[in-house]
């Protein structure tokens, strides 16, 4: 099995940790003398041996940190029989640092345990044994040696994957708003599309099955009927979209401007002078919400419009009642085959209407019924929520 590739920061901790050694010990440095008791190798090469292991654990401090604590473990107790090297003990508590740093948690708090528990036994035992408090100074020893490094090296894990998790969470809600942000965008843009083409398309459709009639009929009462009607509706497609474009530039919308179920009367109107025969059956007593009442406009101007654009000649019904906290909604127009001149239509219609009954809980259907095609739709009003 090939050997992990070590970092490049270790490679310079392992080479600067072997060239100081090597310096040490051509000064004759060392941490204890020849004659200490100990000491059971005396002279420089033996001290070499583990200056040069700790500094290959230093290579895989941060690519196989256990392997490494374990090698320079036994590095440092072949180090305590000889005279020993001041940079094998840095090394080795750097291997400490590292393993609880760089290794899995697991092994990070049992080194924790186990470097607290020698520190502990390294401070009372002596003691015990030889009644002198210098002996405590070999807990303080093992201490620095084994559980500050292995302390250390938790404190900074911890503020490390601190650090990793509040950047995961900025992540994570940078990401949410983006994602909020496009939603709002999408959402916005299907609102607007479902206002221009609620507020267009009856007129647009007039003008286009009017101009039709009025090139088919060689009358000149019938043009200029005709041609009366078209301009009519195109004053007032004008003037909607004014309405529309002023909501997109300033970001304020006129709350008078706003459809209301009071002015279903009119609506019903333009759609007989545009030469729909329509009849009109409103029960609604009392005020709905204000969201409410423009779907369910709405939902009537887009069905009379599709009426003139695709109905056959008939009566055409506008239903409105509210009861058990519903405002029911229903057109009714005949179907069948149509003779006369007729709009295109790109079924966008029915979408808006379906996705305005959704946004508001409702339900919406539309369909042929028979003879007639039938749209209806329920839009809830809680009680209580009426303006």
């Amino acid at each position: 099995m090939a050997l992990p590739r070590p970092h490049r920061f270790d490679v310079y901790i392992a080479v600067g940790g072997l060239l100081g050694g090597l310096l040490l010990v051509g000064l004759g440095l060392s941490t204890r003398p020849a004659t200490d008791p100990v000491t059971l190798f005396d002279g420089p090469w033996p001290v070499l041996v583990p200056l040069t292991v700790l500094a290959g654990c230093e290579l895989l401090r941060r690519a196989a940190p256990r392997t490494a604590l374990l090698i320079g473990t036994a590095a440092l107790c072949a180090d305590v029989v000889t005279q020993g090297s001041l940079v094998t003990v840095l090394m080795f508590t750097d291997v400490i640092y590292a393993a609880v740093l760089y290794g899995p948690l697991a092994s990070a708090r049992r080194i924790q345990w186990i470097t607290g528990l020698l520190t502990v036994a390294g401070t009372l035992v002596p003691f015990a044994v030889w009644r002198v408090p210098e002996a405590l100074l070999i807990g303080v020893v093992v201490g620095v040696v084994a559980y500050g490094p292995a302390a250390t090296g938790w404190i900074v894990r911890n503020h490390r994957d601190a650090a990793e998790a509040a950047r995961l969470r900025a992540e994570q809600t940078a990401l949410l708003a983006e994602m909020d942000r496009a939603q709002a965008v999408t959402a916005e843009r299907a609102r607007m599309a479902r206002e221009l083409h609620d507020m267009v398309a009856n007129h647009l459709s007039a003008i286009a099955i009017h101009s039709t009639a009025a090139l088919s009929i060689d009358d000149p009462a019938t043009s200029r009927e005709a041609l009366s009607v078209i301009r009519e509706n195109s004053v007032d497609g004008l003037a909607e979209m004014r309405r529309l474009i002023g909501i997109l530039r300033d970001g304020d919308e006129d709350p008078v401007a706003v459809p209301t179920l009071d002015g279903l009367a009119a609506l019903v109107d333009g759609a007989r002078a545009n030469g729909l025969d329509v009849t009109l059956d409103a029960d609604h007593d009392g005020k709905v919400p204000a969201p409410v009442e423009l779907a369910a406009y709405r939902i009537v101007q887009e069905s009379l419009t599709n009426a003139l654009k695709h109905a056959c000649p008939g009566r055409v019904t506008v239903g409105l009642h509210r009861r058990d906290g519903v405002l029911d909604v229903r057109v009714t127009s005949p179907y069948g085959h149509r003779d006369g001149p007729r709009a295109p239509g790109s079924g966008a219609g029915l979408t808006g209407m379906r996705e305005r009954a959704a946004l508001l809980g409702g339900t919406f259907r539309a369909g042929p019924q028979g003879t007639v095609w039938a749209v209806h739709a329920t839009l809830p009003v809680p009680e209580g929520e009426s303006e």
